[in-house]
């Protein structure tokens, strides 16, 4: 992002350097459906993930792997625990990138494997620290701390280095989105390999939302950052999203609509929630910047909200549709909303 990491190239998407950050997710269907994890998969692409990892916990996934790279266009990275062979297998089935914790894959050796079949088909490792599977002497002399999830991470690097390999990715996780942000802070000033930022298990839509846009967006505004994963419990595609509107409102991209909604008092005379909700919705899927106002009193929302693109604001059984303050038109009410949609499609068709 800010030309202090090193380039890695992912299939086809580069991470790092001057590049701009790349938005990850996770599938949550068993990977042995092809067809239902291709969807999946699909369904991201469409949202704007661009690298889609699976979680691949036997050889049959790791089989699975060419029939789903048929099926997508973004690169797919496999993530691995505990068997080497797997890892090896996923590589050798046309894994774009893998995930593993050197620390639970098993003795050195194993992990050598691993290393050279990387060597081999040119494939990232993205190293994974997480604050759940610590080393046992790092957890008992420094707890569960940013220093341990620092020093564990530098730890599995050293170990892929001596085999002379540096086609690596670092992350850095806890749920603790102090303990994260820490660690990646250190991280930082330690290793010029790419970062994976990200909050794990960070919960449901609100909580994960929140914890996330702290961690990730506390990170990304000190320019720490290459790939970020929004990790949310339930439908994955829902990541996207979020992760899109951290990037934005961290001045990293400009796509997207950024809606502008007043939090209502007294003068309010139009049910402001559902009409900014309607937006939202309406508009999910644009990419071209736009600035949309939803404002709820006629007299100020103008003049409050200038600097948007599009706006409307309510009045006693009417609004107004203004852009960049000036008033295009007075509309009832119950035409508020079509009389809208008609000027975003306009703007986005321009």
């Amino acid at each position: 992002m800010n030309g202090t990491t090193k380039e890695i190239t992912i299939g086809n998407v580069k991470i790092g350097g001057t590049n701009p950050v790349a938005i990850q997710s996770m599938t949550n269907t068993d990977t042995k459906d092809v067809a239902a994890t291709s969807s999946q998969i699909r369904s991201l692409q469409n949202a704007g993930c661009e690298l889609a990892r699976i979680a691949v916990y036997d050889m049959e996934c790791a089989k699975a792997i060419p029939g789903i790279k048929k099926e997508i266009s973004i690169p797919l990275i496999a993530d691995i625990h505990f068997d080497y062979r797997i890892a090896i297998a996923a590589i050798e089935m046309g894994a774009d990138k893998i995930r593993i914790n050197p620390g639970n894959i098993g003795e050195k050796q194993k992990v050598m494997e691993v290393v050279r079949a990387a060597q081999d088909y040119g494939v990232p490792i993205r190293v994974g620290a997480n604050s759940g599977s610590l080393p046992g002497d790092l957890q008992q002399h420094y707890g569960n701390s940013a220093q341990a999830l620092v020093l564990s991470a530098l730890r599995n690097i050293e170990m892929l280095e001596e085999a002379g390999f540096d086609n690596i990715v670092v992350s850095l996780k806890s749920s603790d989105v102090k303990i994260c942000r820490d660690a990646y802070m250190q991280m930082s000033g330690s290793t010029a390999y790419p970062l994976h930022l990200g909050v794990t298990e960070a919960g449901t839509m609100l909580d994960a939302s929140i914890k996330s846009s702290i961690g990730i967006g506390s990170l990304l505004l000190a320019g720490i950052g290459d790939t970020i994963r929004v990790s949310i419990t339930g439908d994955p595609v829902r990541e996207i999203a979020v992760a899109k509107k951290i990037l934005k409102y961290c001045g990293l991209r400009r796509e997207g609509v950024d809606i502008i909604s007043c939090p209502t008092c007294a003068r309010c005379s139009l049910d402001i929630e559902k009409l900014a909700d309607q937006v939202a919705e309406y508009t999910l899927g644009v990419d071209k910047p736009l600035s949309i106002a939803v404002m709820g009193c006629a007299v100020n929302g103008p003049g409050e909200a200038k600097e948007a693109d599009l706006g409307v604001a309510g009045g006693s059984g009417y609004g107004l549709l203004f852009s960049h303050g000036e008033v295009l038109k007075k509309v009832p009410e119950a035409d508020l909303m079509d009389e809208l949609r008609k000027l975003i499609d306009d703007f986005v068709a321009k």
